[in-house]
């Protein structure tokens, strides 16, 4: 009787680069449909977002390939600035131009009754998800039961504003803000809270992300133009003409305390052993960081009692 052949593991497909791509995504495009051709033009192994956008808005989506998808997290946790526009006199199924109309009402606001309740929406303030977003509810998006017809109840929770400013009233019936806040925060329940508060409803009719923090909005490449190299034919010339948009991935770590390590300090924290933290200058703070060994990435981890404890380590 023969042996059982034994499975052999499966080489990865793709490219083992790491690093960052701050995509300008355009409107009408999905979050998810981005990744996947940023990395098929990266001819990358594995890619993943920091903060869904909807199609309907473009702006800033921080894509990570390779090892960079370990630093996610961090990213998620970064302030956030998005400009929008709330159209006045209808509340619709999504919050947004896709949805059904629920409410409608002939009042609008005027500019003073809007700057005057901008306070009420600044600090640690509650807030009702909308019910098309992807809220996870006894296991299922919210999204999901909501187009399914099913009414979803969604708890409120705690959401932080930074500032709230409104930049222009065009017309009656729509005003354009700016708005700086934290990880969880909806932009379409905004603009459904101000106009249920403004007794005259509203939605979201534009809406674009510039920043991600730590990134920057001068950081952001278009869509359209890492889609133009594909017009180059020689696939080596190709990828360095995208790679040079790669951005390293410590830079997603910029807001931890930093560890410039040695070799041996590298080895030891590869192979998942904690280091000593000596010398006068020495981090004492239990918090998260990160460590470089040459001006490579080695690790994120924990300082705590004079060590650094690796969480997550990069080749």
């Amino acid at each position: 009787m023969s042996k059982p052949r034994k499975q052999q593991n499966r080489k990865p497909k793709g490219r083992p680069i790491s690093g960052w791509i701050i995509l300008d995504k355009p409107f009408d495009f999905g979050s998810t449909e981005a990744v996947s051709k940023i990395k098929w033009l990266f001819n990358a192994q594995k890619a993943g977002h920091a903060g869904t956008l909807d199609p309907l808005a473009s702006g800033m989506l921080p894509i990570a390939l390779g090892d960079a998808t370990k630093t996610v997290p961090y990213v998620m946790d970064g302030r956030k600035i998005y400009e929008f526009t709330v159209t006045w006199g209808e509340e619709r199924t999504t919050d947004d131009m896709e949805g059904d109309v629920l409410n409608s009402s002939t009042n609008r606001p005027d500019e003073q009754a809007i700057r005057d309740l901008l306070p009420n929406y600044t600090g640690t303030i509650f807030q009702t998800p909308p019910q098309f977003s992807a809220i996870k509810i006894a296991g299922e998006r919210a999204y999901d039961l909501a187009r399914s017809g099913e009414a979803v109840e969604i708890p409120a929770r705690e959401v932080e504003i930074h500032r709230i400013t409104l930049l222009a009233c065009p017309d009656a019936d729509t005003a354009h803000f700016e708005v700086e806040c934290g990880k969880g925060t909806y932009v379409r329940a905004l603009a459904r809270d101000l106009g249920r508060d403004l007794d005259c409803y509203g939605f979201i009719s534009q809406l674009r992300r510039s920043m991600v923090a730590p990134f920057a909005e001068d950081a952001m490449v278009p869509l359209e133009k890492l889609v133009e190299f594909e017009a180059i034919e020689d696939r080596d010339e190709r990828l360095a003409a995208l790679d040079a948009y790669l951005i390293d991935t410590s830079e997603a770590l910029s807001s931890l305390p930093h560890l410039i390590i040695n070799d041996d300090q590298a080895h030891r924290l590869k192979m998942g052993n904690p280091i000593l933290l000596r010398g006068r200058d020495a981090p004492t703070q239990e918090t998260d960081a990160y460590a470089t060994a040459r001006g490579k990435l080695v690790a994120i981890g924990d300082i705590a009692e004079g060590e650094f404890r690796p969480k997550r380590v990069f080749g």
